[in-house]
């Protein structure tokens, strides 16, 4: 059952307008740092899941799922998204909506939570802001692609990423709960990264740690508690089946969020080429 809190002030997703350029060069804001809201962007701030509610369980294998959900082509941070979680006791996978933004159950406010999006795989395990959730609080986040923006002069270039052409898969999640001081309570989330393989790396310095399906166990297991033994798991997707093609630039707005912010557009002149 849904907290009176993510009923109320989160039902509906928060939108988030670009008015300032990404930047794409470190991840500063992995670390759960004090960084300014826009280095969200430095890794993946928009992803999309255009698949229905049916599919998801059955390709997941999750139980019937009770929230509504409808397809997205635009998700962006501090909204609500699907996640994937075992339950403990029994062997059932549960689909429910989380927000995209993690809270540590420590934090005194959900001030911080669009600053940590993502987390990044080779020190969430040092981190106080995500070691305790890699180490028991795992999940899968699905997914069908996903956006990063390539720096071309003055402009910025946004692009698709996908899975043979268009697959469902699940990145590497990271969930916490946190209880603000009126007693209600909001579960919240993170998407791991890694280094990017050789088709990240034509648009950027990072990537979005995907997971195998045959993982996915494993990943979910709540009885594993060392991050040891899942952070294999933690690498680069095999690029031979990922492609990437350019965007409209209307994906930059979260209003904006049909099946047109995923439509190949062409490059300009002064675009490189990338692989597709």
């Amino acid at each position: 059952m849904k907290s009176r809190f993510v009923q109320g002030l989160f039902q509906q997703p928060l939108p988030i307008t670009l008015t300032t350029p990404f930047r794409a060069s470190s991840e500063a804001l992995d670390d759960g740092s004090e960084s300014p809201f826009w280095h969200n962007f430095l890794a993946c701030g928009r992803y999309r899941l255009s698949r229905k509610k049916q599919l998801l369980e059955e390709h997941f294998a999750a139980d019937p799922w009770k929230d509504a959900w409808e397809p997205r082509y635009n998700i962006a941070p501090t909204q609500l998204v699907p996640v994937i979680r075992q339950d403990p006791k029994q062997p059932i996978r549960h689909l429910s909506l989380v927000r995209w933004g993690l809270i540590p159950s420590w934090a005194k406010d959900a001030s911080g939570a669009a600053k940590m999006i993502n987390a990044r795989s080779e020190t969430a395990i040092e981190k106080p802001a995500f070691r305790d959730a890699l180490r028991s609080r795992r999940c899968l986040i699905p997914a069908d692609g996903f956006y990063e923006w390539q720096r071309s002069g003055k402009t910025k270039q946004p692009f698709c990423f996908e899975v043979n052409e268009g697959q469902l898969f699940a990145f590497a999640g990271i969930w916490e709960r946190w209880h603000d001081p009126n007693g209600s309570t909001l579960e919240t989330c993170s998407i791991l990264t890694t280094t990017p393989n050789d088709v990240a790396a034509t648009v950027h310095d990072r990537m979005l740690v995907i997971v195998e399906p045959d993982a996915y166990d494993l990943w979910l297991d709540p009885g594993v508690k060392d991050a040891r033994v899942v952070s294999d798991m933690l690498r680069p997707y095999d690029a031979r089946q990922m492609r990437c093609y350019p965007v409209s630039t209307q994906i930059n707005r979260a209003a904006n969020d049909d099946a047109g912010c995923s439509e190949r557009v062409e490059r300009s002149e002064n675009q490189p080429s990338l692989f597709t």
